[in-house]
Parts: C-alpha cells; structure tokens; sequence
C-alpha cells in the first residue's frame, strides 16, 4: 500500500492530509501562520513560514496517520493563487509575498491594459482583464516602487511554487495557477511573449509551466530526512486552490458548477473549450485536467463577511458558545433561520476588501442598506448570508448567460457545512445543491494530482470518479425561490447606485 500527501498553502494556514490509494484520508494537519498588512489595502507574508509550516504539517500528518513514511508514493501541491514571491540569484526570499486579496496595485493595472493595446487586446493575448489580485500587476509595481530589490529578483514563483522549490530544488509551476498571473496565454497553455514584451518582463525569470498532474521534480535528499519520506518521491505539478478544490469535488466534466462559500467565494465551472467573457466580469483560466479549462469567479469575502460580522458584533454568541461546547456559528446561523427571507427589505452588500467579480472595482466597499427599528441582530445575519450568496449568484448568472449549463451545484466551505446556508443557495441559484464524500477541498485536490502523477490513477476524471462520492442533495423551495428572484435585481442595482459614491468616499481618506 502507498500513501500520497496533498499540502495546500492558504493564506491562513497550510493544511497537509494524507491519503491512502484508495483516497481515504487517514491525517488531516493544518499549520498557521500571520498574514501582514503594513498598510490599508496590502497584504503580505512570510514565504518562509509556509514552507516551515509545510515541512511540520507533513511531519505531523505522516505521525498521526501511523504510517511508515518511506510508503509515501507521491505529493501534490495546491496553494493561494496570485501571490508574488521574489527571488535572487541563491533563491532567497527578497521580500515578503504580495497576496492575491492586497489591493496596491490598481495604477499598475491600468499600466497594463495601456500597453496591452486596450481591455479587448489584453483578453485576446491572456483571455482575462487586469485585477489588483493578479500576480503581473505585482511585477510592475515591485518594479515601480522598490527598483533596488526588483535588480536582485532572479526568479518569480508563486506561494505554492515556491514549496516545489523547496521540496525539490526545482522552478516550475503549473497551468492552473499560471493561468492567474495574467502572463499565460490561456488558450495555448504557455506563457504569453507578446504581453511579456509588452510589459518589459524577462521570460527567464519564470518557472516551467507544466500541466498539473505531471511530475514536475523530485523530493530531495535533505528534504527527505527533514520530513521522512523516500528521496526522489515525485512531486506534480499541482493546482492553484480553485481548480484543485475543483478537482477535489469532482468538477471535472461539463453540466456541474462548484460554489465554494470560504473566506472569499468562488463559482467554478469546467469548459471543454475556451470561452472568454467579452465583459472580463469572471475568470477564464487553463483547468487542473490536462487540455481543459474552467470558468471561475471570486467573491473577495462572501464567508469573510459573515466571519467579519461573527468578529464584530458576535461576541455575545462567541461568549455562549464556550459555555455549550458548539461553534458561534451555529449560533448564528440558528437566530438568521428565525428571519423570513429578505430579511424584511435588510440588505448587505459583502465588498469589505473591495470586489473582484464581477465588478473588478477595488474601491466598493460593504454597507448595510434598509435598516429600520424592527432589524435586530438576527436580521442583520441573514442578511450578510443572503447577500455573500446574492454575489456569488451574480456570477452563476454571468456564467449561464455564456451557455454554462448547470443542473447540479456542488457547495463546499463553511457556507456548506449549514443546512440552512445550503438550502439559501439552492434558493438563491434556483438550482439542485449537493455535498460530497470530499471535505478536505484544496488538500484533497492536490492529493488526487499527486497521485495521478504517481502513477496511482492514470487521469484526474478516473481518479474523482473512484474516490468521490455525492452524499447529500438540496432542491429549492419553489416559493422562496421565487421571493429572492424579485429580490435579487434590487441588490444589484444597489452597487451600480452607489459605485461613484465609493471611490470618491476612498479619496476621503487617501
């Protein structure tokens, strides 16, 4: 029997499982570290504490599932998209990373869209729009404000290329990822030489790109002390954490859309063919399968909202929840299930760090709107959870108006884990929800291509259709539903209203 490692580096922590080859998890280790925030709008970390925390979980993981690590067979990797990590000559970390949700970069996207030629240009050569999130934005903008560290940069990797580095010596990423520096031709699966010469960026100081279940280097011999595995394990390509929690839910063929309400939210959907939003509202981005691609947006913080709101104005509930052993959010979520839908005309709008899709407007900002004396706290939760799933849904929406077909819509993230969240998006997609038996996401994902590179599966569909399993469905309630298709409009015409408003409020407070 051989066991497989899938380690996937988040931005709150870096959480390792292992499997067996039959895809049970027998460990599951999560390892945390800060995030950075040295001014309003950025976010940064230390890409030495990922891999510290990489090296620990998997130590940690391989303990706790009792096995003999010289049985490891193969890892797979699956990280936080877009980050920036910089690298000199002897593969040090110049600086800290730029993380996908830091927001300093806006000036620099528009620098792109100009030497690109224009919007409709810059879809043609990398099928997508410029966004702060992205990684070339963070490129110029290192080379804009910091020239001194940008002469040193020898490499450029993202976060959880940079554990390949580390694990294997080698640079190298993978398409998946790649797809959302903005300096991959989506289409063509490589990187992109008309933008790069646009942009004045040196091919040589980006990695190989591989396709995601390929072996992409080796486990070194320190390395393979340091954790107790086999020296040489091989290590895929892996996936950036949208394509591979897509793959760890089995969204790997057309008809099934996957809706992950975490920290941000994404809609994932699978595309056998390139298919481009002429608006650049959602992402078009190179799929974990070999040869495919997938149709994604990001909600900057659907789950964070009702965190943020759990934080803020939660503590009675937090306080509660220790005295009965349960999680505040069940608390919560048992108050927001007392309110009617709609919460009596209460809405929230979720842009609390800015919005990626389908907006890409870094100044919107989140807002309650309709509040009367008879709104209490219970209100105001369910309106934060109904309006994270009215902004998710605006992208379901985009996505059908493209012909994305969707019968089924598979939730993951702690947005999944409530009945009553599950059953609002049913209602609020007007679709059939449903769980499966994969609930370590990311991790899972990366798990599945490290061992389709290992040779456990010979493809990413075979091996989702051995070791996934739909557990649970959810229709929507036909009245509710249609109460939030009268609704919904109402919420999108509250950001186009106040969008002026918010970017002048931002140059308030420059």
């Amino acid at each position: 029997m051989g066991y497989i490692l899938g380690i996937d580096n988040g931005t709150s922590g870096t959480k390792t499982i292992l499997c067996d080859e039959s895809g049970r998890i027998l460990a599951d280790v999560t390892v945390e570290y800060p995030c950075y925030s040295p001014k309003p709008g950025w976010s940064e970390q230390d890409p030495n504490d990922w891999w510290n925390a990489a090296v620990d979980s998997s130590r940690k993981a391989i303990e706790k599932a009792g096995i003999n690590g010289s049985e490891v067979v193969g890892i797979g990797l699956s990280g936080q998209m877009h980050g920036l990590v910089c690298l000199d000559k002897g593969g040090s970390v110049l600086r800290k990373a730029l993380l996908w949700n830091d927001q300093r970069t806006v000036k620099e996207c528009e620098e792109i869209t100009e030497r690109a030629g224009g919007l409709s240009k810059l879809l043609e050569m990398v099928s997508n729009p410029a966004l702060t999130g992205f990684t070339a934005p963070k490129i110029l903008w290192v080379r804009n404000n910091e020239p001194e560290i940008f002469e040193k940069i020898d490499m450029m990797l993202l976060p959880k290329d940079y554990i390949r580095y580390k694990l294997t010596g080698e640079y190298a990423t993978e398409v998946s990822d790649a797809s959302g520096t903005l300096l991959l031709d989506v289409k063509n699966r490589c990187w992109s030489k008309e933008l790069l010469s646009k942009l004045d960026i040196n091919i040589e100081k980006l990695p190989k790109v591989y396709e995601s279940p390929e072996v992409s280097g080796k486990v070194s011999k320190k390395v393979a002390e340091m954790i107790g595995i086999p020296e040489g394990t091989p290590v895929a390509g892996g996936g950036g954490d949208q394509a591979a929690g897509a793959v760890g839910n089995g969204i790997v063929k057309t008809g099934i859309i996957s809706a992950m309400m975490g920290t941000s939210g994404v809609v994932f959907a699978h595309a056998d063919q390139v298919e481009t939003d002429p608006q650049g509202r959602i992402h078009t981005f190179c799929h974990a399968v070999p040869g495919k691609w997938h149709m994604m947006s990001c909600i900057l913080a659907a789950g964070g909202s009702f965190q943020w709101f759990r934080n803020t104005l939660g503590g009675e509930e937090v306080a509660k929840a220790k005295e009965l052993g349960c999680d505040p959010y069940e608390l919560l979520v048992a108050d927001a299930e007392k309110v009617a839908p709609g919460s009596e005309g209460l809405y929230f709008l979720p842009y609390l760090t800015g919005e990626r899709s389908p907006h890409n407007d870094p100044y919107a900002r989140a807002c309650f709107i309709g509040l009367t004396p008879r709104h209490t706290k219970a209100y105001m939760a369910r309106a934060v959870m109904e309006g994270a799933t009215y902004a998710m849904n605006d992208t379901v929406e985009i996505m059908r108006e493209l012909g994305v077909e969707s019968s089924q819509i598979r939730l993951s993230g702690g947005g999944a884990r409530s009945p009553m969240w599950a059953q609002m998006q049913a209602d609020i997609y007007g679709c059939t929800t449903a769980l499966t038996s994969s609930t370590a996401g990311s991790a899972y994902g990366a798990m599945i291509l490290g061992g389709v590179g290992a040779g456990v599966w010979s493809s990413v569909p075979e091996a989702c259709e051995a070791v996934i399993k739909v557990t649970n469905t959810t229709e929507p309630n036909s009245e509710v539903a249609k109460i939030y298709r009268k609704l919904h409009p109402m919420y999108k015409k509250l950001y186009l209203t106040l969008k002026d408003n918010f970017k002048e409020m931002a140059s308030l407070v420059e």
